[in-house]
């Protein structure tokens, strides 16, 4: 039996999902997944046979239970693989900031882009006052993160971080809001979705069968 079991929603709508799972992906662990489908009549209850929250992601290391995908993401790199934050000092103390900012802010942009990843496209839509502002906040980080931290590859600090995985639900927003970037912001979003990993999800996500309206997870 596998050690580590990932419990997730939907891989078309479950941001929080995918952070955690992209971690341990990008970690190389190896994990079985449980997906329960989001928005069904017994989805409460079955998340709550794995999530003290009733919330996913889950994370179950043997006893141990894990919940929330930045905390995920800090067990795992604590535990499993600690390149997923910078080695130097103050970088990983910028790198925790910066996740810990995605983790709790960006809330127009969530509300009006809800995440989904499938072919669908709404060019333009959601675009308030209070994305806009969200949006050029997001750039100012790539674009400080690439300038200063950005050597040695193609991500925020270089190699992946838990900050990679924090944006790359942002990044798969971009593409169906088609919000424009500049080619900075483009070359680190094409990164993102370069990775095996993302497309990995993005196929799974497309294969799904459950279809909601509005949906903000």
């Amino acid at each position: 039996m596998t050690k580590l079991t990932l419990v997730i929603g939907n891989k078309n709508y479950s941001s929080w999902s995918l952070r955690a799972w992209l971690a341990m992906k990008q970690a190389g662990l190896e994990f079985a997944e449980v997906r329960i489908p989001l928005d069904s009549p017994t989805t409460h209850e079955e998340i709550r046979r794995y999530s003290p929250s009733g919330k996913v992601p889950v994370l179950i290391d043997g006893d141990l239970k894990v919940w929330e995908s930045l905390a995920i993401c800090e067990y795992v790199a604590d535990r499993y693989a600690h390149h997923l934050w910078p080695a130097d000092v103050a970088q990983r103390a910028i790198a925790r900031s910066i996740s810990a900012e995605v983790h709790g802010g960006f809330q127009n942009m969530r509300q009006n882009m809800p995440m989904d990843c499938r072919r669908h496209r709404y060019p333009g839509a959601g675009m308030t006052p209070g994305v806009e502002a969200e949006l050029d906040r997001i750039f100012a980080i790539w674009r400080e993160c690439r300038e200063k931290f950005g050597t040695g590859g193609d991500m925020l600090f270089g190699k992946f971080t838990v900050v990679d995985a924090m944006f790359a639900p942002v990044v798969m927003r971009f593409v169906t809001y088609d919000v424009k970037l500049d080619s900075s912001a483009k070359d680190y979003a094409d990164a993102i979705l370069a990775l095996p990993a993302i497309q990995e999800w993005v196929a799974a996500a497309c294969s799904e069968s459950e279809s909601f309206a509005h949906f903000n997870v």
